[in-house]
């Protein structure tokens, strides 16, 4: 068997092969152009493990040895630094320590999606730059507006109506001409999104996860489809814990002297997961029984920003019970509501 640890870099990969035994075979230092690192891959032995870091870039690299009859673990950066923590870390000892830790199956891994849904990741990641950026421009707009003494009179500051009242004002020129170009950049905009949209329509109606997530209250076909796709093969996780502790919503724990004291919740694993979920909760709230009632019920004692992140937590739990036991998001019919509308409850 022949273990592989790669440092990879943006340019550059350090490579470290090693035995069963433990000793090192050969080290080496490769350009990372597909030529070079292709032919380095061909020539591995076909029982060849190899590890590298989950860094930024390491798509290029898993992509490369997907084709071949190779395994490749990806380590969990955070995980890895904790347990092989060395007082002098170069390139070298770097690669050294995945070898090490691949050889003595001591390897924290992270999880590995099929390219169909990193590909799909990258549709939706995409659509939420350009709506970040569009966002962008709207604060430009106001910031301009507010140099002027002057604030828009209507919610979407791109919208129709907005726009002819943007075109009237009698502003100087050097401001005029700025909101004209940022007005003009937001056509684009908004043009990429709709077309971006309906790719992500096709996407959400072809996946089955988020065909059984539209049925939540607040979730729609987007954050169905970024959900579904985050989590990946629901199989992974034994229970519900597991996948709120993979979103980073479970809270620190501090155990001293027989004391337990509970911190802000972990932010770490999915931010994408996280943030959606968290998007999303303010959207439930108003159409569910249940998580009203749980947020009206933290928010009383911690406040709506807990209050939020305990919704989304409760939300994880049902969206679990929902993939795992493949049924649609079941409710039953309350007798009455505390904000005076007959709304629904969740059995989930």
């Amino acid at each position: 068997m022949n273990y592989v640890g790669i440092d990879f870099h943006k340019n550059y990969s350090f490579i470290t092969e090693m035995n069963e035994m433990g000793a090192i075979q050969r080290q080496l230092k490769l350009s990372n152009n597909r030529h070079t690192l292709k032919g380095y891959i061909d020539k591995l032995p076909v029982q060849s493990k190899i590890a590298i870091e989950a860094t930024c870039n390491w798509y290029y690299f898993y992509e490369l040895v997907e084709e071949h009859d190779l395994d490749v673990f990806l380590a969990h950066p955070l995980k890895t630094k904790a347990i092989a923590s060395a007082r002098l870390m170069n390139d070298k000892v770097s690669s050294e320590t995945l070898a090490h830790l691949l050889r003595a199956d001591l390897l924290p891994t992270a999880y590995i999606p099929d390219r169909t849904t990193r590909d799909i990741r990258e549709v939706l990641r995409m659509h939420a730059f350009l709506i970040a950026q569009r966002t962008r421009l709207k604060n430009r707009v106001h910031a301009i507006l507010m140099k002027n003494g002057l604030s828009c009179p209507y919610a979407d500051v791109f919208g129709s109506i907005s726009l002819r009242w943007l075109n009237e004002l009698a502003l100087r020129a050097c401001y005029q001409d700025a909101i004209t170009s940022y007005t003009r950049l937001a056509e684009l905009f908004n043009e990429e999104i709709k077309l971006l949209q309906e790719t992500i329509k096709t996407l959400a109606f072809d996946h089955p996860y988020a065909r059984i997530l539209d049925t939540h209250p607040g979730i729609s076909y987007y954050s169905g489809l970024l959900i579904a796709v985050e989590i990946g093969d629901i199989q992974r996780f034994p229970n519900h814990g597991k996948l709120c502790s993979y979103a980073g919503l479970v809270p620190t724990m501090h155990a001293s002297g027989g004391k337990v004291r509970m911190g802000s919740i972990t932010k770490q694993g999915s931010k994408w997961l996280r943030w959606i979920l968290v998007e999303c909760s303010s959207h439930a709230i108003e159409k569910s029984f249940h998580y009203h009632a749980l947020y009206t019920r933290v928010a009383q004692k911690n406040g709506s920003g807990t209050a939020r992140i305990a919704v989304a937590r409760s939300m994880l739990r049902a969206i679990y019970a929902m993939l795992k036991f493949n049924r649609p998001y079941q409710e039953r019919q309350l007798r009455s509501a505390p904000w005076g509308h007959n709304q629904k409850g969740s059995e989930i």
